[in-house]
Order: C-alpha cells, then sequence, then structure tokens
C-alpha cells in the first residue's frame, strides 16, 4: 500500500484559545469544506460538543463525481490546545490520519495540518491519486485556508 504526504501551515490572528475552541467542535469542519462536496455531519452533536479520544464522527460527502459516500473517523489522541489526530474507521481510503497541531506564536496561532493517506485498489488507485486524489486534495486544504482567513482575518507579524 503506498502511502501519500501532505503538510499545509497557517497562521491565524487570534489567541490560541480561541483557534482551539473552533477546530475541537466536531460541526465546524463543515463551515471550513467546500459546498460541492456537500458534507453532512451525521453524527449527533451539537454546538456545545468537543473532541474526545474515542469520539467517533460520521459524515455522508460527495469528494468526486457528486458520488455520495459515508465516512467515519475516530479521534484517536488529543492533547488540550496542542494537538488532535483523527483517522478513517470506514470510508474511501485504505487509510487516513489527519492530525491537526496548534502552536501560540506572537500575535496569534500556527497551525499545521499533517495528512497521511493511502488509495485502495493498488496500481488503479496510486493512478487515480496521480490524475485527481492529491489535486482534490490540495483544493480542499487550500478553501480551508480561505474560509479560515475569511472568519478570523490574515495573520500579521506583530
Amino acid at each position: 500500500m503506498k502511502t501519500y504526504h501532505f503538510e499545509f501551515e497557517t497562521n491565524l490572528p487570534i489567541p490560541l484559545a480561541e483557534a482551539w475552541d473552533f477546530f475541537s467542535s466536531p460541526l465546524n469542519l463543515g463551515k471550513i469544506t467546500p459546498p460541492e462536496m456537500n458534507l453532512v455531519i451525521t453524527s449527533g452533536y451539537t454546538d456545545d460538543s468537543k473532541m474526545y479520544p474515542g469520539l467517533l464522527i460520521s459524515y455522508k460527502v460527495s469528494p468526486i463525481l457528486g458520488i455520495k459516500m459515508r465516512w467515519v473517523t475516530e479521534i484517536t489522541h488529543i492533547k488540550d490546545n496542542e494537538y488532535f489526530i483523527d483517522e478513517q474507521r470506514s470510508g474511501p481510503y485504505a487509510f487516513w490520519q489527519h492530525q491537526h497541531h496548534f502552536k501560540e506564536i506572537r500575535g496569534g496561532v500556527h497551525m499545521t495540518d499533517i495528512l497521511a493517506y493511502a488509495i485502495p485498489y493498488g496500481i488503479i488507485g496510486r493512478i487515480a491519486n496521480r490524475l485527481f486524489v492529491a489535486r482534490k486534495l490540495k483544493k480542499v486544504f487550500a478553501y480551508r485556508q480561505q474560509q479560515i482567513e475569511k472568519m478570523f482575518g490574515v495573520y500579521r507579524e506583530r
């Protein structure tokens, strides 16, 4: 199984506690996901729900050609105000691990997303990754950054 890795970094002009509060809420994922993916969180969470190790989050999502898929991730590790890790339990990938790291910096927060994933179907999956999956994931994270900047502003070093 071939595993692919991406790392995305952004700085936010907000306090660490505010960043953590936003990103540790399962419902906020929909606010930073491209609308064409039709993400719907099907778990029964409220605005007050927060992540904890073992939390399962189920979604319906349309990542490719509008085809609806079920996806379940589990929060496997969490250290308040520092990081959390989600891993796919069922869904479109052969493997999915997404690490979310937060570090206080002068004037805000440095956020790092580390993504490791694998596509099923052997050589067909590797071709699919090369043709469109990797590109789609990069677009999703670029969209996330745009939405985050719209919500919280653009970081300017002070």
